[in-house]
């Protein structure tokens, strides 16, 4: 079966959370008035000169990288839809447990200067988490409608 708008949903989701590596997901400043921003790949203070990294995110960047490589291995698996199902529910699931970790280590962040996670501290990069996750839900509707169009043609030519 020809692969339909899922490759498009799929792309997207892969696309959207590469982008956590461009976008901090949280940003504030520390009690000495330094700006800081938390990336995927650790927390990066501002200084005279420019940006330096205070701490980094080793496990973070691989768990990044890995949830936004499995959509474009989802789209190779258009001939069997069922196992395309399968990962897709998984990418989403990973994307979910991905956006807690975010969750977390953005508390984890603010905790260490005595601040609190309030709403003007959020980054672009904590919105792409929840718009990955609504891409892949599009990607399964898609598989779904599909293998029931395969269905419906079975049963017509049986």
């Amino acid at each position: 079966m020809i692969q339909r708008i899922q490759t498009v949903w799929l792309l997207l989701a892969s696309l959207t959370v590469l982008l956590l590596f461009l976008f901090p997901y949280l940003q504030y400043f520390d009690n000495f008035g330094t700006a800081m921003a938390v990336k995927i790949t650790g927390i990066y203070q501002g200084v005279s000169d420019g940006v330096i990294q205070t701490e980094s995110f080793i496990l973070q960047t691989i768990a990044t990288v890995l949830v936004s490589l499995l959509p474009l291995v989802i789209i190779f698996y258009f001939r069997d839809r069922k196992k395309q199902l399968q990962l897709s529910y998984l990418n989403f699931a990973l994307i979910i447990l991905l956006g807690i970790w975010l969750y977390f280590s953005a508390s984890q962040a603010t905790e260490v200067v005595n601040k609190k996670l309030h709403l003007e501290n959020i980054g672009i990069g904590a919105l792409l988490i929840p718009i990955a996750a609504v891409f892949i839900l599009l990607a399964i509707k898609g598989i779904r409608k599909d293998e029931k169009l395969i269905k419906s043609v079975d049963r017509l030519r049986g």
